[in-house]
């Protein structure tokens, strides 16, 4: 279980997150909702354990500081949105990056079949097979956001964070990236966290909200349970259920 107990952090001495705590159960997939600049990033950054943090965050127990990076990363992967800089690698050996872990840990210190087998099914999975031998400077965003969730499977971790990892996504993928994860972390073993900015993505992943607002969590439950009209006013400064429901009528009257 991944866990955050009265958790401060953020940049350059300044905390953006302020007294954080929240639990994330195996089998449990979450997303993180509220507006531009309220602490979600820096939530996923420091339960990855890429930025300091004061207070504690606990993976099944154990303080992140105390734990090797290598052996953080069999355990949480982080996909976010695609990153402009590239190495020029071929998509099959990006994806095989994720097994590195795995691959250190080899008596043989070489991919295995069991790491091309892994490989293998998430080119497929992603719909990347027959572009394995393309550079990432070759491909499209929307192809190298794929490469990407390819190489955060292969990874075979416990946890996947996702951090706005849509970007760049025609709807179909948007759908196909999220319906996965969801399914992924029905097995009761793996967890997911995703930020979405898109509310409708966010609880097609999950209907467990975790609501934030100047780097604190104000609510947290099932979507339906904590939300109403006002208190989604209040975090998004916007009339978003009548917004929602306007969107609703047009789609209506399509044919």
């Amino acid at each position: 279980m991944l866990e955050l107990k009265n958790v401060c952090a953020g940049y350059d001495g300044v905390d953006v997150l302020h007294d954080v705590s929240c639990a994330f159960p195996p089998g449990s997939c979450w997303c993180v909702l509220g507006s531009n600049g309220c602490g979600k990033t820096t939530l996923l950054r420091a339960m990855a354990g890429l930025i300091p943090h004061r207070g504690q965050v606990l993976l099944d127990g154990r303080e992140i500081d105390g734990m090797k990076r290598r052996d953080l990363a069999g355990k949480i992967a982080v996909m976010s949105q695609v990153n402009t800089v590239y190495f020029p690698y071929s998509v099959y050996d990006t994806v095989m990056l994720g097994r590195y872990q795995h691959i250190r840990a080899s008596l043989f210190g070489g991919p295995s079949q069991e790491d091309r087998a892994t490989v293998e099914r998430c080119l497929a999975f992603t719909g990347l097979s027959d572009l394995r031998r393309r550079h990432l400077d070759e491909l499209s965003g929307g192809q190298r956001q794929r490469v990407f969730l390819a190489q955060a499977l292969a990874q075979d971790p416990e946890t996947i964070l996702l951090d706005e990892p849509t970007n760049h996504l025609d709807i179909k993928h948007q759908v196909e990236l999220v319906d996965y994860l969801r399914d992924w972390c029905a097995d009761g073993q793996h967890t997911v966290v995703g930020v979405l900015h898109d509310v409708n993505l966010a609880l097609r992943l999950s209907h467990n909200a975790l609501f934030m607002s100047e780097g604190r969590i104000v609510r947290s439950g099932s979507f339906a349970e904590i939300t109403d009209a006002a208190f989604l006013q209040s975090i998004y400064g916007m009339d978003l259920s009548g917004f929602m429901r306007q969107s609703l009528e047009f789609w209506r009257e399509i044919p």
